[in-house]
């Protein structure tokens, strides 16, 4: 299962980016991004905004998950 909050961490480091950045970015404070990055699942809203701020589809990551189940089952 993804770990959604990790896995926006690691596209935050892999971009070069701080977490003091992308709380900005989003109008919260950095705790707020601390509690996201813990969380294995977030609000969809929030996730579009982020996908949208880091230039990152976070929604594909579902779907190729999903897609690899079927495949399982067939």
């Amino acid at each position: 299962m993804i770990h959604i909050g990790h896995v926006i961490k690691n596209k935050v480091e892999e971009q070069g980016k701080t977490t003091v950045w992308l709380a900005q970015e989003l109008g919260c404070h950095r705790t707020n991004m601390y509690k996201i990055y813990e969380k294995r699942t977030i609000d969809t809203g929030i996730l579009l905004h982020i996908s949208d701020i880091l230039g990152y589809d976070f929604f594909r990551l579902y779907t190729d998950e999903l897609n690899n189940a079927e495949d399982e089952v067939v």
